[in-house]
């Protein structure tokens, strides 16, 4: 049971039934996460906001791919189980591909240069080596990329703690993160 109030649509009114309009006509559904963001409608707006820059910035398969792997990392089952559908759904991932992102791996090589780049972006929090960067760019991704990768690392990292925090009743196909050692 989730540790947040969820804002219900039917039941919302003034910014907060705003809010939560945009998210039904940019999803047809109102996830879990955005109801319970829809207690501070700036907050909603701003994630909102972040989540379209972020992804008018990447290809849809890298993105998915980006927040699998910090899911996985994170060990956020609510945001595995969400990107798992949208990478499978949207993106149009194959379930090997799914899988192979939440462990940093792809059979592509532009993505496996963005998921090792993610990888160490996520272990060094931040903190790369100038190696670690030359190298995604290597593989083809100029500073504007490099930017989009960050801030969509970062914006999963952001859902991922308040997915723990809050405890969300997950509402897509349950997905759990592998145990760690």
């Amino acid at each position: 049971m989730s540790r947040v109030q969820m804002i219900q649509p039917a039941e919302a009114q003034g910014e907060f039934k705003d809010a939560l309009d945009t998210v039904q006509k940019g999803m047809g559904v109102v996830p879990n996460l955005a109801k319970a963001l829809a207690n501070s409608p700036a907050v909603l707006k701003a994630y909102l906001a972040l989540s379209g820059a972020v992804g008018a910035g990447l290809a849809a398969p890298i993105r998915e791919r980006i927040a699998l792997a910090t899911a996985e990392h994170n060990g956020c089952d609510y945001c595995l189980s969400a990107h798992s559908y949208i990478a499978a759904n949207a993106a149009k991932l194959p379930a090997a591909e799914i899988e192979a992102a939440r462990e940093a791996k792809s059979e592509s090589a532009e993505a496996q240069a963005v998921l090792t780049f993610t990888q160490s972006v996520l272990k060094n929090r931040g903190a790369v080596t100038d190696g670690e960067l030359q190298a995604v760019r290597d593989a083809g991704f100029g500073d504007k990329e490099i930017v989009d990768i960050v801030f969509s690392i970062s914006l999963n990292i952001l859902t991922n703690y308040f997915n723990h925090v809050a405890e969300l009743d997950i509402d897509f196909p349950v997905v759990h993160a592998h145990p760690h050692s």
